[in-house]
């Protein structure tokens, strides 16, 4: 019935299935959730150059007023994702939340502003003595270390050999973090020193209980995505429908638990696009 227009990928999993029918079905009733880089922005060698793929913004506006919220859940700092993203100000885009430190902080575009705990003293003890621990690690002049305000990243992906110098330096940043009271949040050539008790997961299912939404979309594409991959299969035991989507394929760990496995950035814009034009088709 004109649906050809607008094709949706079939999820691999009956679990993925009755969550994308359940999304169709009761829109209102349906939270979309997706994180940052890797899902929504390709990922760069310099995240500072990070942006959101271009057709994300207008999936995302044609998307939101159809279903009953939409979150980007992500690690970065509230307002950086905002600002890369292009968010604010997006008509369609009133009543997007972005929930940043993964959950810790919180910018609502109803009224453009963010709300954030008081800086862990752990991170700036930890932001001190950094160099001196990549250095004695003997970590190449590639390795470089990304201010995050709640949190700082070593990144390796401009080293001589950024896998070898991701492996050899995830022992003393794990010792460092542990001193300071922090953990270590591994993803794709990055290690992230940040304070515990916040997840994905957390956030996500804080944010489904505050909306009381019966079903649940989750697009990531990183390790950091897992506990809210964990999240949603909890959910699921409790009678939410939902439907988890991996952003490529070069985290195995994830790709082998989603209902729905795309290409990258660009084809999660497409699925968008395609559920708010099967939207306003039914």
């Amino acid at each position: 019935m004109g649906n050809s227009a607008h094709p949706l990928p079939t999820p691999s999993t009956q679990a993925g299935r009755e969550g994308l029918a359940a999304l169709l079905a009761r829109p209102s009733r349906a939270v979309v959730a997706l994180d940052f880089d890797g899902t929504l922005a390709d990922i760069v060698p310099d995240p500072e150059r990070s942006r959101a793929h271009p057709g994300v913004v207008p999936a995302l506006s044609a998307l939101a007023p159809q279903v009953g919220a939409v979150a980007v859940i992500t690690g970065r700092p509230a307002y950086t994702a905002v600002r890369h993203g292009g968010f604010a100000g997006v008509r369609g885009l009133d009543h997007l939340v972005v929930l940043g430190h993964y959950g810790a902080e919180r910018w609502d575009a109803a009224t453009g502003s963010a709300h954030a705990p008081a800086q862990d003293p752990g991170v700036e003890a930890v932001r001190g003595e950094l160099p001196a621990v990549l250095a004695e690690a003997g970590a190449d002049s590639g390795t470089w270390i990304e201010e995050k305000g709640r949190a700082v990243a070593v990144h390796t992906r401009r080293a001589a050999d950024p896998q070898a110098t991701f492996e050899a330096l995830r022992v003393p940043l794990g010792s460092l973090a542990a001193r300071h009271g922090l953990i270590v949040e591994p993803g794709r050539l990055v290690l992230e020193l940040r304070p515990p008790g916040m997840d994905k997961g957390v956030a996500l299912e804080e944010y489904v209980k505050e909306t009381g939404a019966e079903t649940v979309l989750y697009a990531g594409d990183d390790l950091g995505d897992l506990a809210a991959y964990a999240a949603v299969e909890k959910l699921r035991t409790r009678g939410t429908a939902g439907l988890l989507v991996c952003s490529g394929t070069e985290v195995p760990e994830l790709a082998e638990r989603a209902d729905l496995l795309l290409s990258g950035p660009a084809a999660v814009a497409e699925l968008l696009r395609s559920i708010a034009g099967r939207l306003t088709q039914s």
